[in-house]
Order: C-alpha cells, then structure tokens, then sequence
C-alpha cells in the first residue's frame, strides 16, 4: 500500500464555516429514545435492565459482550420500554432499546470518578468500564489499542476532521480544551509512550492558538499543524505526515497509538465525573438544513433533529450519516445518534450527468489506499470475482475521492464498495 505517491490528497471545499462559529444548539429528548443493541458490525449485547424498570441519565443499560466489552447508558430519565427495530445506519434494521422520557433529567453516576494518576493496568480497564470508544465515526473500543501498547512513542490525537462540512471535534476541542490535554496526558501514561501529538490542520489558526495556551507547562503533549487535504484525517494519512513512515496494518508496528481528539474528552470527562457517552456534540449541515453543532442525547432519532432546527429545506434530499465523502446514505431520519455519531449531512438531491470513463486516471492518482479504483469498478462490473481478487479491494477505506475527482461524474466508490461485498461474499 502506497501513500502520497503522486498527489494522493486534495483539497477540497470544507464548508466548514457554515457551522464553525456558530453558538451550540441544544436539543432535548421529547418522549423517547433509542438506545442501539448494535456496536460496529455486533449485536451480541447483554441487556440488564427489564421492561418497566425506571433508569436515569448515566443507568448503565446494556453491554456488548463478544469479543469486544462496551457497555452503554441511558442519556434520559424515565422507563425502559421494549426492544425494538428500527433503521440504523449500517442501512439495516437493527435492535434498540426503547427508554420512555419522564422530563425530569434526573442523573445518577455511571461509576466511580478515577484519578489520572492510577495505574496504567487501573486507567485501561476503568477506559473499558466506561465503554470510550472512538468517536470520530468508528466506533472502535479505546481499550483495546492500549490494552496491547507495546514499544510505543506517540500517541496521536486526532484533531484533524478533513471530512467536509464537520466541526464538532473542533467545537469539542475549543469547549473542552482542559479535558482534551488530561486526556491526551493520560492516554500517554496508558501507552508507556513519551507524548502525545494532537494533529490539528493549519488553517485552523484560533483553535491551535487556544490549544497551546492550554498546553503551557504541559510537558509530554503537544500540537502538531498538519495540511488542509483530504483524507489527513485518516489514520494513515497523518500518522505518514507526521512520522514519513509506513506500517503493514496498525501504527503500532511503528510506535504510534492514533485516538480521537473527541475520545480523549470522552475519557477525561469519564475519569473526572463518574459518566460514560451519554450525549454527543454532532454537526448537521449541507444545503438542505439549518446548519448547526448540536448537543444531543445519544438514541434521539434525526427525524427530531431536523424539526429542531426547522425542518428540511428542500423536498427531496439526500440525508446521511456522516459527511459526504465517507457517510452513507440512509433512506429515511428515524435512526438515531450513536455514542461515535459525529455528523449528519443533509444535502439537496440534485441529478448528475456522468458520461463513460475517461481512462485518465485520475482516480488512482488521488487513492491514499494506493489501489486502482476504476479498474476494480471496470471488474466488478464484469463480474470478473478472479479479477477482483488480485486487486487489494479491501484496503479501499470508501473515502470517496475517486467519485470526487472523477471528471466523468461516475460514482466509482459505491463500484469499489459493491467488489468489497463480493469479495467479502467469499469468505
């Protein structure tokens, strides 16, 4: 696998200042919300509380219990209802826990506070308690990347958030700067690494500005500018920008641990106040919608996001979860924010005049994965499953560049995503 051989980047239109500036809207849970039974690609969950059963913001509800331990919390007051199936953004139906609001707020710890000066056995499995999970958009437990930390130096908070129109990292990072620097510390200490970079990109000047004043007297974290192309945000992507190496499969095989500049929040939120992920700052904007950062409880449904904030602005639209290049389009707002949502993007439905390929190559070009998007769109096509398998379909992240740059107009991910599902098909 390749990176920055070639352009391999681009920058691109963040629209980022439709929100950036812009004071936070908190919204409130009307009469019910949606807890998912579903992390990643899992819905092995223990549920342990009953129909009926009163909980409070921070009632630990249920845990995810495979290969993976994450538990999740209520994020209102009120009663558990029934397990229900509702659209999800995995595009499926899927199990959630219905929690009946009562109004009333009313809080109870999750567990207890920890101090960031415990042991690294005691933060790693408090981080496990607490169900922190990457909540930049992947969702992958934090436990597990320092649980196995071995001869690490760096540990990477990303900050970066190259995906256009998205600014809640930003707004988390200006909000909670004291939360981010304990947590960016801490996750040192858990590494056995010497510091912690928090990767932000240049040109957002005030907010780096206001990271460093934080940072005064803080000796083993620090910012790091990196550039305003896309995908920076990528683990790969800044973790080659700021080391100029390359690892086979994870950033440890070179010494770094890469987390989430919101995770580390999470965590310093969870070590100081006793409560796990129970309301998540989310960006919704694109051309359809009032654009704003909102500050939501986790399992509230977009459909009441929207009505918050006026309304769609169009009839048709395209609604997704998450921003436009990497999000996928879901086909109705009744699923919900997760404890890793970090955006919704609404955007007008407007039709494309895409014309055959062009042979220019520019898709490949600008690949950070270093693969050969058209010629794997021209195989799956083809139906050519012998052909596909000899083409690194799975190292494809669906970033969305090679439809971005395509000067034919052809959706050339949604290509690479169908042959990542044939060849997943296989095994």
């Amino acid at each position: 696998m390749a990176i920055f051989t070639g352009p391999m980047c681009q920058h691109v239109d963040g629209k980022k200042e439709l929100t950036a500036h812009e004071s936070v809207v908190t919204v409130q849970a009307s009469s019910k919300v949606y807890i998912p039974l579903i992390h990643m690609n899992s819905t092995k969950f223990e549920v342990h509380v009953n129909e009926g059963d009163h909980v409070k913001i921070g009632t630990k509800l249920a845990t995810r219990n495979d290969n993976f331990i994450v538990p999740v919390f209520s994020s209102v007051s009120g009663t558990v209802g029934k397990i229900v199936n509702i659209m999800h953004p995995s595009l499926r139906v899927q199990p959630h826990l219905e929690i009946i609001s009562d109004g009333l707020n009313e809080e109870e710890p999750s567990f207890d506070p920890i101090s960031p000066h415990s042991s690294r056995e005691e933060l790693i499995t408090f981080m496990k308690d607490a169900g922190i999970v990457g909540c930049g958009g992947a969702g992958f437990p934090a436990y597990i990347k320092y649980q196995g930390a071995k001869d690490i130096h760096t540990v990477v908070i990303n900050g970066v958030e190259c995906e256009p129109y998205i600014t809640a990292d930003a707004v988390m990072m200006e909000k909670y700067t004291k939360e981010l620097v304990i947590g960016a510390s801490t996750m040192v200490k858990m590494a056995m690494a010497k510091e912690a970079v928090i990767a932000i990109k240049s040109t957002k000047v005030e907010l780096i500005k206001h990271v460093r004043e934080a940072l005064q007297g803080v000796e083993n974290v620090r910012v790091a500018e990196v550039r305003d192309v896309y995908p920076m945000g990528w683990e790969r992507t800044v973790v080659f920008e700021l080391f100029k190496k390359r690892y086979d499969r994870l950033p440890g095989e070179i010494g770094v641990i890469v987390s989430n500049a919101t995770t580390a929040i999470s965590f310093a939120q969870a070590m100081l106040e006793g409560h796990g992920i129970t309301h998540k700052m989310v960006t919704v904007s694109g051309d359809a919608i009032k654009p704003a950062n909102v500050w939501v409880p986790v399992g509230m449904q977009v459909k009441e996001i929207v009505e918050k904030l006026g309304g769609y602005l169009a009839e048709d639209v395209l609604l997704i979860a998450g921003g436009p290049m990497m999000g996928k389009t879901v086909i109705n707002d009744q699923f919900v924010i997760s404890s890793y949502s970090n955006a919704i993007t609404i955007l007008k439905t407007t039709p494309i005049d895409s014309v055959a390929c062009l042979r220019c190559g520019s898709c490949t070009d600008h690949c950070p994965a270093g693969i050969q998007p058209v010629r794997i769109r021209q195989l799956e096509k083809a139906g050519d499953i012998d052909g596909l398998k000899t083409m690194d379909v799975m190292s494809c992240i669906e970033c969305g560049l090679c439809t971005y740059v395509c000067p034919s107009k052809l959706d050339v991910t949604e290509s690479v995503r169908r042959a990542k599902r044939r060849i997943q098909l296989l095994k």
